[in-house]
């Protein structure tokens, strides 16, 4: 299956634009970008749960940013106790312009596609990564 490389190769020579070249991002980081992007803003435990990674992960990772001025904490207007993340006005426009190209492509490649069948297409990459992983923990990569 050539074509997953070669995507990947594609992803990888995209250019950040210059708001956020310096930062350092890694695919953790535009994991939660993408997320609050496509679907707003979130609180912490709702970004560890879609990214399934630790609370305390995606904790260490919004400070972080936080601290870049690529994303604020506000506290929830339903609960005050909780803490909302968003991206801030300032760097949206940036991240924007560069991972909407790639959530686009998906809007029109899962478009079409019934809920069933964007199950599968999930799926599968969920399968294949842990296969792929597997793979690496047996040493055949």
């Amino acid at each position: 299956m050539p074509v997953l490389p070669r995507l990947v190769g594609r992803i990888k020579r995209l250019p950040p634009p210059e708001r956020l070249r310096s930062l350092d991002l890694t695919p953790r980081h535009l994991s939660l970008l993408s997320m609050l992007l496509l679907d707003g803003p979130l609180t912490v435990s709702q970004l560890a749960e879609r990214l399934s990674v630790a609370p305390t992960t995606v904790s260490l990772i919004v400070g972080e940013l936080t601290q870049k001025d690529v994303l604020r904490r506000r506290a929830d207007e339903a609960d005050r106790r909780r803490r909302i993340v968003d991206l801030t006005d300032d760097a949206r426009p940036a991240v924007s312009q560069w991972l909407s190209p790639g959530a686009q492509a998906w809007r029109e490649a899962l478009g079409p596609l019934t809920p069933e069948q964007r199950r599968v297409v999930v799926d599968t990459f969920l399968a294949y990564e842990a296969a792929f992983t597997r793979a690496l923990d047996r040493g055949n990569g």
